[in-house]
C-alpha cells in the first residue's frame, strides 16, 4: 500500500492559499461552558448541608461545529459561514457572540424558540490544569424532533450559501435521530446539492449516521467502518481487515472516504488507498476536539489544492498541536505546522531505519 508523505515546499504552497479559502460549516453548534471552581472557597449549604462549589470564572467557547469554526479561524481561512440553529436563550447569545469574535458570519445560525442551545457545562478545579481537574460534565441537548419550519430555514440557508463557498462541512453531532440540524430531510438536500456543485468540497462527519451519506467525502473512524459501536479501550482494527471493509464503504458512498485510526493516523481512498501515518505525541494529551481540528486542517488543505493524502498529513499535524492543549479546545496556527512536519518526517525516517 502507498504511504503518504509531504515536503516542506509543498506545505508552504498550501499554507499560502489558506487565506483565500471560503467555508460554510453546517451542523450542530454547541456552547462549551467552563465553570472554574476554587476548592478553598467551598461552602456548605445551610438548607441542605451539601457542598456549594464556588465559581470564580466562566469561560465559553463554540463547541462541536463551533470547534471546527475555531480551528478554521486559527488556520487563517478567509470567510466562514455558520449554518444551523441555536436556542433563543442566554447560551445562544453567548454562542453567537463567540462566533462573531471569530469572524464567522451568523445570519444563517437561526434563533429558534422551541430549541435549547446545546451546551456542555464543564465544572473544573481552577488550580489543576490537567485532565484530573475536570468534574462531571452536564449536557443540555434537544431530545425532540427538529420542526419542519426549522428544517425549511436550514434548506433556505444551504441554497443561499453553497454557491459562495469552496467547501461545505457537515458536522452531524447529535446522536438522537432528527433532533439536531442534520435531519433526514437536510441530509437529502445536502446530497442533492453535492451533485449540483461538483467544484465545492462536501465533507461529512457524523457521530451516528456516517453510513447514510452519499456523494460527499465522509470521515468515519476505524470502528464505524467495521460497524463496531462499542470498541474496547486501546483496541485497533487490523489494517487488512479495515481496508477490505473500507473498499465496500467507498463503493456504497460513491465518494472518497477518510478513515481515522487514532494514533496510527489515517487511511484515505482516492486516487488510491493510501496509509497516512499519525504524528507520535509524548506527554499528557487531551483528545477533546482532535477530530474536529483534523477535519478543519484537511478541508482547508483540499480547498488549497491538496490531494486527499496530502490533506490528511496536514490534518494529522494540526491535530498533533491541538491535543497538547489541556483543559481547553485547542487550535493550531499555520506557523506551527512546518516544525511539526519536520518532526513527523523524522519520525517516519526513524521507522524506516528500524524496519
Amino acid at each position: 500500500m502507498k504511504r503518504a508523505t509531504l515536503s516542506q515546499s509543498r506545505l508552504a504552497e498550501l499554507l499560502k492559499k489558506f487565506s483565500s479559502v471560503r467555508i460554510a460549516v453546517v451542523g450542530d453548534y454547541f456552547l462549551d461552558k467552563y465553570l472554574d471552581l476554587e476548592p478553598s472557597m467551598e461552602e456548605t449549604s445551610v438548607e441542605t448541608g451539601r457542598p456549594a462549589h464556588q465559581v470564580v470564572d466562566i469561560r465559553t467557547f463554540p463547541g462541536c461545529a463551533g470547534t471546527v469554526v475555531s480551528n478554521l479561524t486559527a488556520l487563517g481561512v478567509k470567510t466562514l459561514h455558520a449554518i444551523g440553529f441555536r436556542g433563543d436563550d442566554g447560551e445562544g447569545y453567548d454562542l453567537e457572540k463567540r462566533l462573531h469574535a471569530l469572524g464567522c458570519h451568523t445570519e444563517h445560525l437561526h434563533a429558534v424558540g422551541d430549541r435549547h442551545t446545546p451546551t456542555y457545562l464543564k465544572p473544573r478545579d481552577c488550580n489543576d490544569a490537567s485532565l484530573a481537574g475536570e468534574h462531571d460534565r452536564y449536557d443540555t441537548k434537544n431530545r425532540t424532533s427538529t420542526s419542519t419550519a426549522t428544517e425549511y430555514l436550514l434548506l433556505q440557508s444551504l441554497a443561499a450559501v453553497v454557491g459562495q463557498v469552496d467547501a461545505l462541512m457537515i458536522m452531524d453531532q447529535v446522536e438522537e435521530p432528527n433532533c439536531g440540524v442534520v435531519t433526514d430531510t437536510v441530509r437529502q438536500e445536502i446530497i442533492r446539492l453535492a451533485a449540483l456543485h461538483p467544484r465545492v468540497v462536501f465533507w461529512a462527519d457524523s457521530r451516528r449516521r456516517i453510513h447514510d451519506f452519499r456523494q460527499v467525502i465522509i470521515k468515519p473512524n476505524q470502528f464505524e467502518v467495521m460497524g463496531r459501536e462499542f470498541p474496547m479501550p486501546g483496541e485497533e482494527i487490523e489494517l487488512q481487515a479495515l481496508l477490505a471493509a473500507a473498499r465496500g464503504l467507498r463503493e456504497k458512498a460513491g465518494a472518497p472516504v477518510v478513515i481515522t485510526r487514532g494514533a496510527l493516523g489515517m487511511l484515505v481512498s482516492d486516487p488510491q488507498w493510501t496509509e497516512v501515518p499519525g504524528f507520535q505525541v509524548t506527554g499528557e494529551t487531551d483528545p477533546t476536539g482532535a477530530g474536529d481540528s483534523a477535519s478543519a486542517g484537511m478541508v482547508t488543505s483540499l480547498c488549497a489544492g491538496a490531494d486527499l493524502a496530502e490533506a490528511a498529513v496536514v490534518a494529522n499535524l494540526v491535530a498533533s498541536v491541538t491535543i497538547e492543549q489541556l483543559a481547553t479546545t485547542g487550535v493550531a496556527r499555520p506557523d506551527q505546522l512546518p516544525g511539526r512536519l519536520e518532526l513527523w518526517l523524522q519520525q517516519q525516517s526513524n521507522k524506516e531505519s528500524r524496519s
